[in-house]
């Protein structure tokens, strides 16, 4: 009895995450660990549960039926632990954290020996990712989320502004001339994040109201450091969140340009699912970020660095 309750997270985790491998990474165990542990469940349930081929996995009928209630039994576990810590004040646990990449480790990865240090019964199992992740199906238990959020059950809590600036090396404006209007910049060679969810367009909010541009250059990335890397070595023009960029421009290295042209504004958000009780190790990091990064004119966004 005690293997079969030990195996129903097990079983929710490789439903949710819709593979072995997946579920294994999540719970931080082996993949044949996973195996067994659903093998022995359907053992000792005299069902099976699941569908194996080598390309995909599948509920039978009955795993269907006993997917819903172990779910609904790792929700109401989980609601107990949280209210078991909540009630001990102190945070401890695994603090999953989903991160995206180039922000998570400019920002976010410079304060977790800090967090640490000052909560030694909190570990913190952190994935820097910029594909948008479902926290409920990854378990995880916060993300650090950027731009305008779309509806959804998340609580979300706003850290700081996010700023963007359409921007250049002056050897670049040196070579190909510096861009006044949306008419200018068409000549001009623009790179662009290849993972905005806004799509490929550019929108600015210019003197005679709101325009969209659309961007044309050679080269298109998913990745803002790389993106970057080719500003500074003049490859062209390009908008980057001053998360990014802020020292760079504070240090000449890029020049702001078209400020007639303003870019949307935006903010960076820890979400995280809605519980009943939300487990102080969320809390505590929340706040963390908060008192680090908190407020209308972040760290990054002054030349006093």
């Amino acid at each position: 009895m005690n293997d079969r309750f030990a195996a129903i997270p097990v079983f929710v985790a490789v439903v949710e995450c819709e593979s072995f491998s997946a579920a294994a990474e999540r719970l931080g165990i082996t993949k044949s660990a996973v195996s067994k542990r659903i093998t022995q469940l359907e053992r000792s349930l005299g069902v099976q549960l699941l569908q194996r081929t080598t390309r995909s996995l599948s509920l039978t009928e009955a795993g269907e039926q006993y997917f819903v209630y172990a779910r609904n039994a790792c929700a109401v576990a989980q609601e107990g632990e949280d209210a078991v810590t909540r009630l001990q004040g102190q945070p401890q646990g695994c603090l999953r954290i989903s991160v995206p990449m180039v922000f998570g480790r400019l920002h976010i990865a410079p304060l977790i020996p800090r967090f640490l240090a000052a909560y030694p019964a909190v570990e913190i199992n952190m994935m820097m990712d910029d594909q948008l992740v479902d926290l409920v199906e990854g378990g995880y238990d916060l993300a650090i989320r950027i731009g305008r959020l779309a509806d959804s059950s998340l609580i979300a809590r706003r850290i700081a502004p996010c700023n963007s600036v359409l921007c250049a090396a002056p050897s670049y404006l040196t070579r190909c001339g510096t861009p006044k209007d949306l008419d200018q910049l068409t000549k001009h060679n623009c790179l662009f994040y290849s993972y905005f969810r806004g799509g490929s367009e550019w929108q600015f909010d210019g003197p005679a109201g709101a325009v969209r541009f659309q961007p044309k250059g050679n080269y298109q990335v998913n990745n803002s450091e790389a993106l970057r890397e080719a500003l500074i070595a003049g490859l062209g023009i390009c908008q980057m969140p001053t998360f990014i960029v802020g020292d760079d421009i504070a240090q000449g290295r890029l020049l702001e340009l078209m400020p007639d042209y303003r870019l949307p504004e935006h903010a960076i958000y820890a979400v995280y699912p809605q519980r009943k009780y939300l487990p102080a190790k969320v809390s505590a990091f929340v706040d963390f970020l908060l008192a680090q990064l908190g407020g209308e004119r972040p760290y990054w966004d002054t030349a006093d660095r």
